[in-house]
């Protein structure tokens, strides 16, 4: 580094050279070790890298990758709203910023901070001589120390920059140790104990009493060591705490009851009870388990355990799956079948989809970019102008979103009230009317517990919360409930689907109807109660179903609330496939138009389902036309957000998740929504095992549901509490700490626009 000490002192003493240093040709790569088919996109074909100075904060610099457009090019992007022409990064230790060879040219590796724990950028510098590649590692490691230092680089000696420079993290094998090879199924008495959180304590007396306490209650199922990382919300990034103790633990005086705790020689460091909430997530490349941990205050905290070997690793998950399995079910784990274990199992492994082509370059995303119409814009609002605006009822607030099929409209329940809105040509809604007061053909007013078009959206079917056994059809015209259908004397309507996907836009007049244990056809046509007992399928238990989707052939998909999921080919029938349940509720669930996939929402996570036969007599069909071999269950695939990105956006509660749908069209979305967040993930590169490809767009108001037009795969009709709006799904971005933090948290000084 000394022969370039005279040149970098000319450079750095000069505040007004914005550029300390520059490589003016390489590409940029996005690299997720973790990802089996996609492990490195190209990010930048043609990009410049540059070093450059924040002016308006002293002793900070900025990493800057700057696309490279040929002649032309860039004329293309001249009317976008916005282009991704570069990519800052505030250049900090926590970039674990590293130089190497990819193919033989130089590269330039650093942390994504934003994020999972084991993605990172590469900047390869082919053609940049060695002279060039040494100046600007040397200039990043000054920025590292003046960032840290707050004073100026000037006449340092090499020596001082040795400590950024970055070495692989080392896990020294532990000494001979307990290895605890537990049965998880047994069963003990007493009531649970409420959830702990502990600061790392001191070595004092009254700290180890309260371990020792603690403990006395426990027996250790498992037992490794491993390093903790947490997520610094401040640094926005994982922050090494060193090796620690890590073991699952069974609390010994509660049924079901399991902890995962981490300790060092000082003592107890966090205790975590394991439940759903924690958002866990394994990644096999990096041998870490990730997970969220939610406070008594609601405040959430992100935490990383990093194994130091494979085998290690397979223990954490083989026994931290048994043990929330079984908090889940309050059931032994060695009460599930075999092959049904090896289900639950699967779901945390790396994901590979069958039949997807692993593309280098989405044709659609070439031609959403250079397609002017499909530009990104800004939330419409309904706007007041010659139609009296929707009166808010007082005390009340939207809990429904219906998009119509025929006549581009959507349709709000607020109350007993329904507001029609109209999808405008500019991508917007607008007030159109509103349906009040909501009453049977008695006149007794009914607040709907859900909605439904039916008949080419020229009737709506209504469910009473007060008459669960009865369905009430609706003229949209007339905006008044015209008909009462009574389904049966004992059985109740808990759910409904239209017959097929695509049947509302028919004048199709039977749908389907799902009781807590039944699955039947209703006939509004028929005389009497309207249940077709030749079409009527009645389980002795109770399955507690939840929820059911049809395919545009008219197959079903029926959830329950204790996570399985049947797939029927005609009603009345026994169910060709019954999938196991995870543990968690399934709140809803969708299936595409030719039944390949299917989704189903819980609290925390989707469930992604691909119903391919994959091997055995019907290989090549579907779980809807024939049984799944016992030992050939499809992979269970989990849709879950960032335990990072959950820290910023607090507890996670996902509305039922929706395919984009149209007649002729294929799915390549899925549409939900948290709290006050719309999410959306690709379902194309989700296919391809990039399952972390989602897309968020925050709003002030709660989110009450989302759906896609129908027809439509851009834009996206949102109902807030007290607000319906339409919004470009290319206004959703990928999440960053500045988009998802509450204010008062998106900075950690006053630097601006400056990521970490």
């Amino acid at each position: 580094m000394n022969i370039f000490r005279s040149l970098i002192g000319k450079v750095w003493q000069d505040p007004n050279a914005a550029e300390v240093v520059k490589i003016s040709s390489g590409q940029l790569y996005l690299v997720r070790p973790g990802n089996i088919r996609t492990s490195r996109e190209c990010i930048y074909n043609d990009c410049m890298a540059t070093v450059r100075r924040l002016p308006s904060v002293e002793h900070n610099f900025q990493l800057v990758i700057t696309k490279v457009y040929e002649d032309g090019d860039q004329d293309l992007l001249q009317d976008e709203d916005e282009t991704d022409e570069e990519k800052v990064f505030l250049i900090s230790e926590e970039l674990e910023f590293r130089t190497g060879q990819t193919d033989g040219d130089p590269n330039f590796v650093w942390r994504d901070l934003h994020g999972d724990v084991d993605e990172f950028f590469e900047f390869v510098a082919a053609g940049t001589n060695a002279p060039t590649c040494a100046f600007f590692e040397t200039c990043m490691y000054r920025a590292m120390y003046e960032r840290k230092y707050k004073r100026s680089a000037d006449g340092i000696q090499d020596a001082a920059l040795a400590e950024f420079m970055w070495r692989p993290p080392t896990i020294p094998k532990p000494n001979p140790r307990r290895k605890v090879a537990k049965n998880v199924g047994s069963t003990v008495v007493s009531s649970a104990a409420n959830p702990i959180e502990l600061d790392e304590p001191e070595t004092t007396p009254e700290s180890s009493q309260v371990d020792n306490t603690f403990m006395s209650f426990m027996e250790v199922l498992l037992k490794e060591e491993a390093e903790l990382y947490f997520w610094d919300v401040e640094a926005d990034g994982f922050r090494n705490d060193g090796i620690v103790t890590a073991q699952i633990i069974k609390q010994t005086d509660a049924n079901y009851v399991y902890w995962l705790t981490a300790s060092n020689d000082k003592g107890l460091i966090l205790a975590h009870r394991i439940s759903s909430d924690m958002n866990q997530r394994f990644s096999h490349k990096m041998q870490s388990l990730t997970w969220n941990h939610l406070g008594d205050d609601n405040s959430q905290s992100s935490w990383l355990f990093r194994f130091a070997s494979p085998e290690d690793f397979g223990k954490v998950i083989q026994v931290f799956t048994c043990c929330l399995w079984e908090s889940l079910h309050q059931t032994p784990w060695n009460k599930a079948k075999p092959e049904d274990q090896n289900y639950v199992l699967r779901s945390n492994e790396d994901v590979e989809m069958r039949d997807v082509e692993d593309e280098e370059e989405d044709e659609e995303e070439v031609f959403s970019e250079l397609d002017p119409d499909e530009e990104a814009s800004d939330d419409s609002e309904p706007e007041e102008d010659d139609e009296e605006a929707p009166k808010n009822t007082p005390g009340e607030r939207n809990s429904q979103l219906t998009v119509g099929y025929k006549g581009d409209r959507s349709y709000v329940v607020r109350g007993n009230n329904i507001g029609v809105f109209n999808h405008s040509n500019d991508h917007s809604v607008k007030y159109y009317a509103t349906i009040s007061n909501i009453a049977t053909t008695k006149g007794k007013l009914f607040k709907p517990k859900h909605v439904m078009l039916h008949d080419q959206d020229t009737k709506m079917i209504l469910q009473n919360p007060t008459d669960p056994s009865s369905l009430y059809s609706m003229d949209i015209e007339r905006g008044k409930v015209v008909e009462e259908w009574k389904v049966h004397d004992d059985i109740t309507v808990d759910h409904i689907a239209p017959e097929n996907k695509f049947a509302p836009t028919t004048r199709e007049q039977t749908l389907v109807g799902v009781s807590h244990n039944s699955l039947f056809r209703i006939d509004p046509r028929v005389s009497g109660t309207k249940l077709v007992e030749s079409q009527f399928k009645q389980y002795v238990s109770k399955n507690k179903f939840s929820g059911v989707a049809t395919t545009a052939s008219g197959k079903l998909a029926v959830a329950s609330e204790k996570g399985d999921i049947r797939l029927f080919d005609s009603i009345g029938k026994n169910a060709k496939t019954a999938l196991p349940p995870l543990g968690d509720p399934i709140i809803g669930i969708d299936v595409t138009a030719d039944g390949r996939y299917i989704v189903g929402t819980t609290s925390t996570y989707l469930l992604l389902i691909d119903t391919l036969i994959g091997e055995g007599r019907y290989q090549g069909q579907l779980g809807f036309d024939r049984s799944f071999p016992a030992t050939a269950k499809p992979q269970p695939v989990r849709l879950q957000l960032s335990p990072q990105h959950v820290n910023y956006m607090g507890r996670i509660a996902f509305t039922p998740a929706k395919f984009n749908q149209g007649e002729g069209q294929e799915e390549n979305a899925i549409v939900t929504s948290s709290g006050q967040f719309v999410i959306a993930w690709d379902f194309a590169k989700v296919k391809k095992g990039q399952i972390n490809k989602y897309e968020i767009k925050k709003y002030e108001d709660h989110v009450v549901q989302d759906s896609f037009k129908f027809g439509d795969d851009k834009e996206i009709v949102v109902a807030l509490n007290n607000n319906v709006l339409a919004i470009n799904k290319k206004n959703l971005k990928r999440p960053t700490r500045q988009s998802l933090a509450p204010a008062g948290i998106a900075s950690r000084s006053n630097i601006v626009n400056s990521p970490y």
